[in-house]
């Protein structure tokens, strides 16, 4: 799902190479609503086996608290931007540009709430912006 549909058609023609278009039906949709939705019905919950994140960093925590009972026992949630232009790991009177301090603590709740969250398996890709990934383990 995703709010301009250009961003998925950008990505379709690698989608079609890869052969799993099949597996994908695209939202033209602001997240939460059609995440909602889908929790409504019980045969969603554990049927997702991969989820990519890169949205409003602000509502991060609240697209786990819902991608959690959506992804299935050994499937993978991946958080794109979670060392968030290193500001992650400066100190806190570090000069950051305004819209990184301003995401800044939101990255950070959620670094913090993956860590300490049981029910899954972190592991961190330090690849551009940083990837967390989260593997559910029950």
């Amino acid at each position: 799902m995703d709010i301009n549909r250009e961003n998925y058609e950008l990505g379709l023609p690698v989608i079609q190479k890869a052969g799993v278009a099949h597996k994908i039906e695209f939202k033209e949709s602001p997240a939460m609503p059609v995440l909602d939705e889908l929790l409504q019905d019980e045969k969603n919950h554990g049927s997702y086996d991969f989820i990519f994140v890169d949205a409003d960093k602000d509502n991060y925590l609240n697209y786990h608290k819902r991608l959690i009972e959506l992804v299935k026992v050994g499937g993978l949630i991946g958080y794109d931007n979670t060392l968030w232009n290193g500001s992650v790991v400066a100190p806190a009177d570090a000069p950051l540009w305004k819209y990184v301090r301003y995401y800044r603590d939101f990255v950070m709740e959620l670094n913090k709430a993956l860590a300490v969250d049981p029910r899954i398996e972190i592991g961190m890709l330090p690849v551009g912006d940083g990837i967390t990934l989260c593997c559910r383990l029950k």
